[in-house]
């Protein structure tokens, strides 16, 4: 089997207490059955705590959240209390794996870093070399369409010799595909239709939808031309993430417009906040990644609403 990861993924790393948007408060956290089972057997006063802890009865069991959506054993240091008690070998697998993916295809198993984590932000977005994905493993020569498609749009997402914009735009080309005709304020407006669960999420399309028709795009560009690397790994890690997945050609092709869509509203989002606060950091741009990951990634809905009208 060969396993294919981007060059960071080892460099990953959970900055614990010190995450502004800790991944134990807002999420339900279900529960493998292995774990479930291990669980069950845990004795003490941890024991006690687990009973007390889990919807065991619900499909999938999961945590029950305490007040402010906290994970109960979310400690007030922002430190988890199983790891602490029993150990880190005994966290649920999705515990253990946050933010990391997997996307399993036939001969081959392809993993990386989720957006929904700032510091996975940071560490994906900081990256000013372009990203080389790395293959370990047994190559079973398993060829595909969509792979050998994909490829041939990551190659044209690195060539750093075309402007960004046109290396998105690219893309729908080398796929035979198209966006909707939307502008930007009309996406901005249909992401505000979808469930949203961030309030900064919603002030964010509101400024994108109202605003960014009169924004200082000019301006923006000057100021970010030292840094459209970034948009690079953003587009780079929305195809490498999504298209392989597609059930067809068709569908690939579709799921590789997403990446385009994303660029397009977070660069108008970022135009709009520069307009607005005469200054965009790259904690700014790390933070609108992992709004957008949030909200429209990490929910199967909004995420499954996005590509029917892809489609």
């Amino acid at each position: 089997m060969l396993k294919i990861y981007p060059d960071y993924y080892k460099k990953f790393k959970c900055i614990g207490s010190s995450c502004a948007h800790n991944c134990c408060i807002g999420w339900e956290i279900d529960i493998d059955e292995d774990t479930k089972d291990v669980y069950r057997s845990v004795d003490g006063e941890m024991g006690k705590r687990l009973r007390r802890g889990i919807a065991w009865d619900d499909e999938p069991a999961h945590f029950i959240h305490r007040k402010g959506n906290r994970c109960p054993f979310l400690n007030e240091s922002n430190l988890c209390d199983i790891i602490t008690g029993l150990g880190e070998d005994h966290l649920c697998t999705i515990c253990a794996e946050h933010p990391r993916f997997k996307c399993e295809l036939p001969g081959r198993i392809e993993i990386g870093v989720g957006l929904c984590c700032e510091e996975a932000c940071r560490l994906v977005l900081g990256c000013r070399e372009c990203v080389t994905f790395i293959r370990a493993g047994d190559d079973e020569g398993v060829l595909d369409e969509i792979i050998s498609l994909r490829d041939s749009v990551i190659d044209c997402l690195q060539n750093r010799e075309a402007a960004i914009e046109q290396r998105a735009d690219e893309i729908l080309r080398l796929c035979d595909t198209s966006l909707p005709e939307r502008t930007v304020t009309e996406w901005a407006g249909f992401l505000l239709s979808l469930e949203r669960l961030d309030e900064k999420w919603t002030e964010m399309l509101t400024l994108v939808r109202d605003s960014f028709d009169t924004a200082d795009t000019e301006g923006f560009d000057c100021h970010m031309k030292d840094r459209q690397h970034e948009y690079e790994q953003l587009l780079v890690y929305f195809v490498y993430r999504h298209m392989a997945c597609g059930a067809d050609i068709f569908d690939a092709a579709c799921r590789a417009a997403f990446a385009p869509l994303a660029y397009k509203v977070l660069y108008a989002a970022g135009a709009c906040m520069w307009t607005k606060n005469g200054k965009f950091s790259f904690e700014d741009q790390a933070e609108l990644a992992r709004l957008f990951s949030s909200e429209i990634e990490y929910s199967e809905e909004n995420l499954d609403i996005i590509f029917d009208e892809l489609y």
